[in-house]
């Protein structure tokens, strides 16, 4: 990842999980798993994000909460779902509030399996993120440090 001049920055939205995969995915920012290796910078403000990392389902009460929160990334940017739930509903599908993973409401670039998703889990998917990103920014013309 040496073509990386700009530490991407994550957000994590929990849309409507357990808390399993949110309790990884601060598991994979502690020095133990140490995302923070790839430059990785996990920020409270969709306008300074790279990259979305969502957990949970979508359910009417955070569909557009969601989006919203989506719309506001700066391009380029990639999205990651993180566990069985943000992947297809998981155990709540069949729930009468729960629509279904977050690609029905947000494109998903990168789907990381699990209940609860492994750190190790996570930060590969961050890492294909961060390829997946450094591609959108030449489709983009844009230089890798330099935002859109």
């Amino acid at each position: 990842m040496s073509y990386l001049t700009k530490s991407p920055w994550i957000l994590h939205y929990d849309a409507s999980s357990c808390n399993g995969c949110d309790i990884e995915v601060l598991a994979a920012l502690t020095p133990v798993y140490d995302v923070e290796r790839f430059g990785i910078i996990n920020t409270g403000n969709p306008k300074h994000a790279d990259i979305f990392l969502v957990t949970g389902s979508v359910n009417e009460q955070n569909r557009e909460i969601l989006k919203n929160t989506y719309d506001q990334i700066p391009n380029p940017k990639v999205v990651i779902a993180v566990g069985i739930c943000a992947s297809s509903g998981g155990i709540f599908r069949e729930c009468y509030n729960v629509m279904g993973g977050i690609d029905k409401v947000i494109p998903v670039d990168v789907w990381v399996p699990g209940c609860a998703a492994r750190p190790e889990s996570i930060i590969d998917g961050v890492v294909k993120a961060l390829g997946i990103l450094e591609e959108k920014r030449k489709a983009m013309k844009i230089p890798a440090g330099d935002t859109a």
